[in-house]
């Protein structure tokens, strides 16, 4: 990251210096000052896919859902049929309970990615809100063995579980979840 601002400052808003900031510090789960370099590098480079997609993913990890859906659009129409937008498109839409639109985003995404355990498991979460329990389960069961010991498709998991009476199977993922992340709340 040092490395990185020295540049930012021997030749400032340089659009790759910028972008690579961002990945950085997305990697330390930092999100408000790669908002700002992604808010710098769209007035240097306007219209850019990359860049409005990879906004839209920070806004959704501050919670900015509107402004995401609105930047994940915009990078749709540039460069459609992306899985990455398409997932994130998803999974904002679920957190703002748009369930159709988000799972028509997470099937496309799933087409063209498939076997993807984020898509997996938010696409699972979507279709237990819709009540569709046994293709969440399905979703949940590839995603768990996918990505091992994921605290949120357990949890989602054992609701669907607990929902479709398989009582054993809900307490055992409920209670793995539990102590992979004891703060997680029930959906």
């Amino acid at each position: 990251m040092e490395d990185l601002d020295k540049a930012n400052v021997l030749e400032p808003n340089n659009a790759l210096t910028l972008r690579n900031r961002v990945n950085v510090k997305m990697m330390l789960k930092e999100y408000q000052r790669p908002l700002e370099d992604l808010d710098k590098v769209d007035v240097l480079e306007p219209k850019n896919a990359l860049t409005l997609k990879n906004r839209g993913n920070v806004k959704r990890m501050l919670k900015e859902c509107q402004g995401a859906l609105e930047d994940l659009d915009k990078a749709d129409v540039l460069k459609p049929n992306n899985a990455f937008t398409l997932k994130i498109r998803g999974d904002v839409k679920r957190i703002l309970r748009e369930y159709q639109g988000a799972l028509e985003d997470l099937d496309k995404a799933d087409v063209l990615e498939p076997n993807n355990a984020f898509t997996l498991r938010t696409r699972g979460d979507v279709k237990y809100m819709l009540k569709e329990y046994q293709g969440a389960l399905e979703d949940l069961d590839k995603a768990d063995v996918i990505e091992l010991n994921n605290a949120f498709t357990l949890k989602i998991r054992g609701n669907v579980k607990r929902i479709l009476r398989e009582y054993q199977g809900a307490l055992e993922d409920l209670d793995k979840a539990d102590v992979l992340e004891p703060t997680m709340h029930s959906p």
